[in-house]
């Protein structure tokens, strides 16, 4: 698809992983990304990157990065950078929610209550700031009659994995994503709101695990997806007539990227959690109270 002029991205939590491979696809396809995180410095993080390497990324790869320091679970933080985001372009199109507290104790073996109560942090930082991100940034996309808000997601909303913090995350993105489009239906807008559920990301995290655990963790190697594969979904669906038709859902980006004749580096096609794991989204249904 080609380029469009001035489509401003915001994607949360972009320093590393899916984020940093979100903000680098946008980017090539022109767009102006806003890059949110922690990290300003190597060594802010046990893992590789920065949001000033991501922001420069963004720009080598025929976009604009702009590099924005943000605390995630610091309300505060955050409406300060949508201010910035809208007093320097005057709108957002595009919202990534995808900012989460993820620690290596996460995949340790335990019980919940065995392992440290910091997991519960992906649940403010991960399901709240999303929340908070898109309540920023609504108002000005209802405004203009126009934007897309996209939930980071995967199968864990449906089936165990590594304990109630990552599922509860992963259910209440979901979740939000359905509500949210409900809300902008109501107010007879064509913003609209989806949750995606990336695969195994060939990050430097997973590729760690995989490494030193590869008894447990090798089979992944033939379902993995890039980081920017997910940043390409999404730019198809930005620009797809029938959006509105999806606003809502909990979509499986491999199976989407098949809609949109998309395939991944070498001409991959990744396969779809309804095929590997015989899962899907869950229903929602059309019953409102209000």
């Amino acid at each position: 698809m080609t380029s469009q002029p001035n489509i401003v991205a915001i994607v949360t939590g972009a320093s590393r992983g899916a984020g940093r491979g979100i903000a680098i696809a946008l980017g090539s396809h022109g767009c102006t990304v806003y890059v949110t995180g922690r990290s300003e410095r190597t060594g802010d993080h046990a893992l590789p990157g920065t949001i000033y390497e991501t922001a420069e990324a963004v720009t080598d790869a025929g976009g604009k990065g702009i590099a924005v320091r943000c605390d995630h679970g610091d309300d505060a933080q955050a409406k300060a950078m949508v201010e910035q985001v809208l007093a320097e372009q005057g709108h957002i199109d595009i919202l990534v929610n995808n900012a989460a507290a993820v620690y290596d104790e996460l995949s340790m073996p335990g019980n919940f209550w065995e392992k440290p109560l910091k997991l519960a942090d992906m649940i403010d930082v991960g399901v709240r700031s999303s929340y908070v991100a898109s309540w920023l940034v609504a108002p000005g996309m209802v405004s203009r009659d126009k934007g897309l808000i996209v939930f980071t997601s995967a199968s864990g909303a449906v089936h165990y994995t590594y304990g109630a913090a990552y599922g509860a995350h992963k259910a209440g993105v979901d979740k939000m994503a359905f509500d949210m489009a409900v809300d902008f239906r109501h107010a007879q807008s064509q913003v609209a709101a989806v949750s995606i559920w990336m695969g195994a990301l060939a990050t430097d995290r997973l590729l760690g695990m995989i490494e030193a655990e590869p008894e447990k963790y090798g089979y992944i190697r033939n379902q993995i997806e890039t980081p920017e594969f997910t940043g390409h979904v999404i730019w198809a669906l930005f620009n797809d007539p029938a959006l509105q038709e999806r606003s809502g859902q909990t979509l499986i980006g491999a199976e989407l990227a098949r809609d949109y004749g998309l395939t991944d580096e070498g001409g991959r096609q990744p396969p779809s959690y309804r095929d590997t794991h015989k899962v899907a989204p869950h229903q929602n249904y059309p019953v409102v109270i209000r």
